[in-house]
C-alpha cells in the first residue's frame, strides 16, 4: 500500500516507521528539511522503545522517505495521514493554522490528481473542525466535493508516550469517524494489517469528541487519584493501597456503570459522604478543587432540566418515575426537586409511579416527600395513558420498562423529555428530546 504522512512530529514519525514496518512504502512530509533528512538518513527523530531500530530497518529496505514536496507525496500515494501540530493560542483556543496550511496544500494537489485519494485525520480538533474548516477548505483548492474525487475521516491516535511502538501496534481501540463506506472499508483492510482488534466506526463529529473526553478522562483520573493522596496522606494512610482496592471493583469502579450522561446522581448516601469528605478535609487543611467541585455540577444538571422544560412553553408537565425503577427511596431525589421546582414556578404537574404512592410512605421518607411535594396524592394519576392525556410536556425520570411504551400514546402536540435513554436507540420524532444525545 502506498501512504503519505503529513507532519513528523511526536504521532507522524511514529505512524510512519510502522506502518512502514508492515511493509507499506510510506513517504513523510515536513516542511522542516532537517527532519526530512534525518528520516532519509534512518534516523528516529524522537526517542522511543524500539523506534530507533525500526526506523533505520524500513528506510534501510526502502519502506520509508521523506519529502518536504507535497505533490511527490500526493501524487505517489493512495492515502495520506495527516498528524500535524494542533497547538493551543495564548487564549487556549485551538490553533488550526497547520491543519489548514496542509489542507490549502494538499487541495491544490487534488485538483490536478485523477485518482480517488483518503485523506485521514490524526490531528486533535474540537468536534466540528473536519467539517467546517477541513472539507470546505479542500473542497475550494480542489475544485472537488468531498466524497467524489476525494474522501476524508478522522481517526484519533491513542499513543502513549514510552510505549508508542508497542501501542500502536497494540492499540486500546481503532476508532475511525466516517459515513463513507470506501472509507469504512479501506480502514477495516489497513488497521486489519496493523491488530486484530475490530475498528469501531463513529460519525466524525463523535470521533473528534473521542479523543478530547479521552484525554480529559485520563487527567480527571489522575487528578482525583492526587486529591485522594492528599487526605491520606494528611491521614497516615497509605494511599496507594486504597487505590489498588478501588480499582480491583471491575463492577462498579473499573467499569462503564454510573458513566453514561443522564440526570444528576440520586444517592443521599453520595451527598452526605461527599459533604462530609469535604468537611475533613478542611478540618485537615486540604485543598481539594475536583472533589468539591462534584456537588455543585450535580445540581447543574437540575438546572438544565428546568430550563428544557421552560423552552417548550408548556404549563401541562408529567413525570414518568420517580426514582430508580423498582424502588420508592426518594431522599436526595432530583426528580423531586425538580418536580417541586415546577410547582413553584406555576406548572401543572401530573405524576405517575408504580413505586411511590402516599399511602405506601412512611416515616422519613413519607416526611421528606410532603415537604417537597405537599399534595403529592392529589398529583398521581393511576396509569401512564391517564398522564399523557392531561399532559403537553412528558419527562421520563426513570428506566422502567412500562415507560418505553410512551411513545406508542403520545400525539403530535406531545414533547417528550428523556432523562435515563430510556431506548438504546433514541426514537427519531422531533417531539423528543434527550437530555444528552
Amino acid at each position: 500500500m502506498k501512504i503519505s504522512i503529513f507532519g513528523l512530529g511526536y504521532v507522524g514519525s511514529v505512524s510512519a516507521a510502522c506502518l512502514a514496518g508492515k511493509d507499506n512504502h510510506v513517504i513523510g512530509v515536513d516542511s522542516n528539511q532537517k527532519k526530512v533528512d534525518m528520516i532519509n538518513a534512518g534516523k528516529a527523530l524522537i526517542i522511543e522503545p524500539g523506534l530507533t531500530e525500526l526506523t533505520a530497518n524500513v528506510v534501510a529496505n526502502g519502506y520509508l522517505r521523506a519529502t518536504i514536496d507535497v505533490n511527490d507525496a500526493i501524487l505517489n500515494s493512495s492515502v495520506s495521514f495527516i498528524c500535524v501540530e494542533t497547538p493551543s493560542k495564548k487564549n487556549n483556543d485551538l490553533d488550526l493554522q497547520y491543519v489548514k496550511r496542509v489542507c490549502t496544500d494538499i487541495g491544490h494537489i487534488l485538483k490536478e490528481k485523477n485518482e480517488y485519494h483518503i485523506l485521514i485525520f490524526r490531528s486533535t480538533m474540537f468536534p466540528g473542525s473536519i467539517r467546517n474548516v477541513v472539507i470546505p477548505l479542500l473542497e475550494h483548492y480542489s475544485d472537488k466535493i468531498e466524497g467524489d474525487g476525494f474522501s476524508v475521516c478522522i481517526s484519533p491516535e491513542f499513543l502513549k508516550e514510552g510505549s508508542a511502538v508497542y501501542d500502536y501496534y497494540h492499540p486500546p481501540k481503532n476508532v475511525v469517524g466516517t459515513s463513507d463506506v470506501r472509507v469504512r472499508n479501506f480502514m477495516n483492510v489497513i488497521n486489519a494489517l496493523i491488530t486484530n482488534m475490530p475498528t469501531i466506526f463513529l460519525t466524525i463529529e463523535e470521533a473528534e469528541m473521542l479523543k478530547y473526553v479521552d484525554n480529559i478522562w485520563q487527567a480527571l483520573k489522575i487528578g482525583f487519584a492526587n486529591e485522594i493522596g492528599i487526605v491520606c496522606n494528611s491521614l497516615n494512610i497509605d494511599s496507594h493501597q486504597v487505590i489498588d482496592v478501588l480499582c480491583k471493583d471491575a463492577k462498579l469502579n473499573m467499569s462503564s456503570c454510573y458513566l453514561k450522561p443522564s440526570l444528576s446522581f440520586a444517592s443521599s448516601y453520595f451527598a452526605k459522604d461527599l459533604c462530609a469528605f469535604l468537611y475533613e478535609s478542611q478540618r485537615l487543611n486540604v485543598n481539594l478543587p475536583i472533589i468539591s467541585a462534584v456537588l455543585p455540577s450535580n445540581k447543574t444538571q437540575i438546572e438544565r432540566v428546568l430550563n428544557l422544560v421552560i423552552e417548550q412553553n408548556n404549563k401541562n408537565i408529567g413525570v414518568l418515575g420517580f426514582f430508580k425503577e423498582n424502588i420508592d427511596d426518594l431522599c436526595e431525589n432530583p426528580i423531586v426537586e425538580i418536580i417541586k421546582r415546577l410547582i413553584g414556578k406555576g406548572y401543572t404537574l401530573t405524576l405517575f409511579d408504580e413505586n411511590v404512592s402516599e399511602a405506601k410512605l412512611y416515616g422519613v421518607k413519607r416526611d421528606y416527600i410532603l415537604n417537597h411535594i405537599p399534595h403529592l396524592s392529589e398529583l398521581m394519576v393511576e396509569s401512564i395513558e391517564e398522564l399523557v392525556d392531561s399532559s403537553q410536556t412528558i419527562i421520563i425520570g426513570n428506566k422502567a420498562a412500562e415507560f418505553e411504551h410512551v411513545f406508542d400514546l403520545i400525539k403530535s402536540d406531545h414533547v417528550v423529555i428523556d432523562l435515563v435513554r430510556i431506548r438504546k436507540t433514541p426514537p427519531k420524532i422531533k417531539q423528543y428530546v434527550g437530555i444528552y444525545w
